[in-house]
């Protein structure tokens, strides 16, 4: 059994990894903005922790994950403002790489998109382009950590059925986020996923199977 943390617990995709995760024997604490979302945390097997991630500090992201064995940063604006976009997205984001390794937890995954790349080619007047320049920066910063991390981009999220399958055609489509939550777990119990980067959308490619492939 692992402790594992996750950002943005209230999220559909975090909800579903936490069930998921508790269901294979792990401890998870959600980190929530809300206290009414705890029940549905619990529903999901998840350990409710109340904290509002756009005001935290390094040293308060730093107490949320001292003592865990992962994190998971699931969390950002949800396309609120663009100003939140940066705080979460981007900065807290930052943050909470930064207090990982100040805490000495190792294993960190990212929550990314498929299309976080340094030419991700959205516009500077485009409303998308705060939540694409924030997904790359954020995981350009988790490479560079030193920590072992693992970078989760899906294409375009879905409420279809999960299917357990999934791949990368190398263009943006669409994945269920129940299949998202199926990697998120899988690469938490899979050795030799750290260092990789997964991009994928729906597929006929088992997930574990997809993980043994070299998407770095």
């Amino acid at each position: 059994m692992s402790d594992i943390i996750i950002f943005g617990g209230h999220g559909k995709v975090a909800l579903l990894a936490t069930r998921i995760l508790s269901d294979r024997g792990h401890h998870v604490t959600s980190v929530i903005r809300k206290a009414e979302q705890a029940d549905e945390v619990r529903a999901h097997g998840g350990d409710p922790e109340v904290a509002d991630i756009q005001e935290q500090t390094i040293a308060g992201f730093e107490d949320l994950v001292r003592g865990q064995d992962a994190v998971v940063w699931s969390a950002g604006a949800g396309g609120g403002s663009v100003d939140r976009t940066w705080a979460i997205d981007r900065d807290a984001a930052v943050l909470s790489v930064q207090a990982a390794a100040r805490a000495g937890v190792e294993r960190y995954v990212m929550v990314s998109w498929s299309g976080s790349v340094l030419d991700h080619g959205v516009p500077q007047d485009d409303d998308f382009f705060a939540y694409a320049q924030s997904k790359m920066v954020a995981d350009a910063v988790v490479r560079d950590s030193g920590l072992e991390w693992t970078i989760v981009a899906p294409s375009t999220l879905t409420d279809d059925e999960p299917t357990g399958e999934v791949d990368w055609d190398g263009e943006a489509s669409q994945v269920s986020r129940g299949d998202v939550a199926h990697v998120i777990a899988d690469v938490l119990e899979t050795g030799g996923t750290a260092g990789s980067t997964y991009r994928f959308n729906s597929g006929s490619t088992p997930v574990a199977e997809f993980l043994r492939a070299d998407q770095a």
